[in-house]
């Protein structure tokens, strides 16, 4: 399989949490204690996004705006 590509598989727990597969964590550096961006949408279904994604482009947009 391709390193930029993984499917894995996960339960969800008692309380609604998952495990995200360690082949994913790695593949993009997700570490306990990180914040995860969770997207959902009724047709589409649900993404997972890291935080740091998100606040690295708000800083891009920001920045910008000074200009």
């Amino acid at each position: 399989m391709d390193r930029d590509k993984f499917v894995g598989i996960s339960k969800v727990g008692e309380k609604g949490q998952i495990v995200i597969p360690k082949e994913a964590r790695d593949m993009f550096d997700i570490k306990s204690g990180d914040s995860i961006i969770v997207l959902c949408d009724k047709k589409q279904g649900i993404a997972l996004i890291k935080s740091d994604i998100i606040e690295d482009l708000s800083d891009k947009v920001f920045q910008k705006g000074d200009k």
